[in-house]
């Protein structure tokens, strides 16, 4: 990991992730450059945009940032090849977004760069300029034009001019002109210099964009050519062809754009999930240049990832929350500090998708749902998050701080994934909806029958139940008292038996499994004694002695019994375990013979 020392340059140190952490990221440097060669960023800089791309076509991704520099000036595009500068351009504007997308088919497949500044994309391919795109032109308030050819003719003096456009700044529906508001902003005495200066020249009102994205054009490849999506500040919306630059579709909202995802294909459905300056999110698709759906919130967003076809919203309130891409909400989480940064961890080889959320107390959070799965402390605040393939590694973590630092991870092949939630709270199994069936009339017919009748109901349910209870201990005693039980009630010959019977006649081997269940006294003195239909059955010995029978211990004995009746009938063989000295035995067994089957197969 990248930390800053006493000088604006920066030195690798480990730092080790929390324990409960379920992916290990570790930090190499990538490609072949060693640490005391490496470019390292300034501790000025800061980067409003990233991506990674294989600018080259040789399989090696590389880093892509947007340098704001100072703020005025030192403002470049920045290529990055492990943590050296591999290139830098510099820009005339401050940059509000970049993105990497592939414009043609021609081979080499290799994709541009699109760099989104004022009313301006730069379009950079193979890290040289190559295309510049303006936004096209706003309709200009007709009664501005008036007031200003007024001016050009001499016809009003400056302070006439500046009450006119306070008229029309509060009242007219199309807002006026850079020039103008300028000009209502100067001092009396700068005014008349300005008026000279500029009124010879055409009033023109330009927007500027505020994000940028990408769309696929007709296929969902990764290598498939795609048109790009901005999003201006006067709430338009406009999708470009990729190789003519011109407006395919636009589509307009409330409220300025500030944060965009895009998923689908342009020729055949798209969905543009955007967050407005108003604090609501809108959902765009295809063939409506109106939103679909709208999202309310109750902070404004400062971050949104969509992960499958759900939306994760990073809001102000220092709370993440989670919308069906119809506007549903899903779930809340609650964090421990304001959100810098978000974006999507995919790792599609795996099948796992996750949120990664930057917060200001240097960390960041990853998210699975609303289930918190693993924490990095990071040294600053992260300004920026991209994850994806670097060099030749697919899971690469790459974060830049407030500071101006740049740090690398790699995801370890050996990671396992968790879904187990980190954070205290009640378990997972809670926010999962059971799946309750509709309420029918009859159902409401019952229920409106037991509010009724609910005392009369809840007597008669426990007059039944004493009824059962009663019956079923009455039969319990009579068994006990009978022996009819398998098990003995006898404090002093406690014993358990169970029988087998094996065959498919007409001969059936009996085995009866004699069991003494003491603790440590031994049974001894016993018998067994079959009570039979003769005419249907008959065996070799109905009546032997049991041997000593030690506490735990299985005790198999076994008969056979011969099926004398042709006429496939069944009956019951009855089993007595008897005491020497006592007329009543101490357990008895019914068995439920089956049908000889050997007499009539022959």
């Amino acid at each position: 990991m990248l930390t800053m020392t006493q000088s604006p340059i920066y030195t690798p140190f480990p730092l080790a992730l929390v324990s409960h952490c379920c992916m290990n990221f570790t930090l190499t440097y990538m490609s072949a450059v060693e640490p005391a060669t490496t470019n390292f960023i300034s501790s000025y800089s800061l980067f409003i945009s990233t991506a990674l791309s294989d600018l080259h076509g040789d399989g090696e991704n590389k880093l892509v940032v947007g340098d704001l520099g100072t703020g005025v000036c030192n403002v470049k595009l920045k290529v990055y090849r492990g943590t050296g500068v591999l290139s830098e351009s510099t820009l005339l504007d401050l940059p509000t977004g970049l993105v990497s997308f592939l414009m043609d088919l021609h081979e080499p497949r290799t994709p541009a760069i699109a760099v989104a500044s004022g009313p301006f994309i730069y379009v950079y391919k193979n890290l040289r300029p190559y295309f510049k795109f303006t936004l096209p032109s706003l309709e200009v308030n007709p009664l501005e034009q008036d007031v200003w050819s007024q001016a050009k003719e001499d016809m009003i003096d400056p302070m006439t001019l500046k009450e006119m456009l306070e008229g029309l700044r509060d009242k007219a529906e199309i807002p006026l002109s850079v020039r103008s508001l300028r000009f209502l902003m100067l001092e009396p005495q700068e005014m008349e210099n300005f008026v000279l200066l500029h009124k010879e020249q055409p009033i023109r009102r330009q927007t500027v964009i505020t994000c940028i994205g990408m769309l696929k054009k007709n296929m969902a490849d990764e290598d498939a050519v795609s048109c790009l999506v901005i999003g201006t500040e006067n709430g338009d919306v406009y999708i470009l062809d990729p190789e003519a630059f011109t407006i395919l579709y636009k589509m307009s909202l409330p409220s300025s754009p500030t944060l965009m995802d895009v998923t689908g294909q342009f020729d055949v459905e798209f969905r543009i999930t955007v967050a407005c300056r108003n604090g609501n999110i809108y959902i765009l698709r295809r063939d409506s240049p109106k939103p679909k759906y709208c999202i309310e919130l109750s902070s404004h967003p400062v971050g949104l990832v969509r992960m499958g076809k759900n939306v994760v919203v990073g809001c102000t309130h220092e709370t993440l929350h989670g919308y069906t891409q119809k506007g549903k909400k899903l779930w809340t989480a609650y964090l421990p500090a304001p959100v810098t940064a978000m974006a999507l961890m995919d790792l599609p080889t795996r099948g796992f998708q996750a949120v990664l959320v930057g917060l200001a107390n240097c960390e960041v959070h990853m998210y699975r749902d609303k289930n918190l799965i693993s924490t990095i402390k990071t040294p600053d605040v992260v300004t920026s998050i991209c994850f994806g393939r670097y060099g030749r590694e697919d899971g690469t973590l790459i974060m830049t701080t407030k500071g101006g630092g740049l740090i690398v991870k790699i995801l370890k092949r050996t990671a396992v994934f968790d879904d187990r939630d980190s954070a205290p709270g009640p378990p997972i199994a809670q926010s999962i909806r059971l799946n309750v069936p509709k309420k029918t009339k009859l159902y409401v017919d019952q229920t409106l029958r037991e509010r009724e009748n609910a005392v009369a109901m809840h007597r008669a349910f426990q007059m039944d139940l004493s009824r059962l209870r009663l019956a079923a201990a009455r039969a319990y005693v009579k068994a006990l008292e009978s022996s009819l039980t398998p098990m003995s009630a006898s404090l002093t010959e406690p014993l358990k038996m169970n029988a087998v019977v094996q065959g498919l006649g007409p001969s059936f081997k009996l085995t009866l499994n004699i069991q003494n269940t003491a603790s440590c006294r031994p049974v001894m003195n016993l018998a067994i004694s079959f009570l039979y239909d003769e005419n249907l059955y008959s065996m070799r010995t109905a009546f032997f002695k049991i041997p000593l029978l030690v506490p735990g211990l299985n005790y198999p004995i076994d008969t056979f019994v011969e099926c004398l009746s042709d006429k496939g009938i069944s009956d019951i063989i009855k089993v007595f375990v008897l005491r020497e000295g006592k007329s009543a035995p101490l357990l008895t067994a019914h068995i439920n013979m089956p049908v000889s089957e050997g007499l009539a197969l022959n």
